[in-house]
């Protein structure tokens, strides 16, 4: 079940909006030019390459190119690990995509399985969507934004570009990501409402 936050980006400590609504999710990121949309979940062979996941999406990853004028696409994945290396490797990727920045281009991602924190940092508000599996998200170009993948992460995740030169960040220097909710405490938080429902 996907969630969105939002906070008066001056009080992080307390929520103006929480909804797991899908259609409320879209309204609202739409007013800051953001896409929200959901794929059906499809089975990915274990271990799955790039290509192999590319293949099972090939006609929804066409239909985005064709409609948004995508010219690459590639796949991010993280399988859980353990060990120093893991550590090592979580704590670099976390430490990059936790620091605020923008991109000149759109940032569209689809996550084919597992999920992620994106806080969109707009209109004096941070807009955190917690995507799961089938959760298409559409980060505008110049939007400040960052990313929490968690502690332990885990998933697959297809990413669309306008040029060759794929993800490319601006970052901001402003670290008020360290304010807000991390990754673990927003899925803490989601899976209460889910045992509420």
């Amino acid at each position: 079940m996907t969630l969105l936050t939002v906070w008066n980006a001056n009080e992080p400590a307390t929520p103006e909006l929480e909804t797991t609504d899908a259609e409320r999710i879209r309204e609202v990121l739409a007013g800051l030019g953001a896409r929200f949309s959901r794929w059906e979940v499809k089975p990915l062979p274990e271990n799955a390459t790039q290509e192999q996941v590319l293949d099972v999406y090939r006609s929804e990853i066409d239909g985005v190119l064709e409609s948004e004028g995508y010219t690459l696409v590639d796949v991010v994945q993280l399988q859980r690990g353990e060990g120093p290396e893991w550590e090592e490797t979580v704590r670099t990727a976390r430490s990059k995509f936790l620091s605020e920045h923008r991109h000149d281009d759109d940032e569209d991602r689809y996550f084919a399985s597992g999920s992620g924190v994106f806080y969109l940092h707009a209109n004096d508000k941070v807009h955190a969507v917690f995507c799961e599996a089938g959760d298409l998200i559409s980060v505008p170009a110049n939007t400040t934004h960052w990313f929490d993948m968690g502690t332990n992460p885990e998933y697959v995740s297809v990413r669309f570009f306008h040029d060759d030169d794929g993800w490319v960040g601006h970052f901001t220097g402003n670290t008020i990501a360290e304010g807000f909710a991390t990754y673990d405490q927003l899925a803490q938080r989601r899976n209460e409402l889910v045992g509420a429902a």
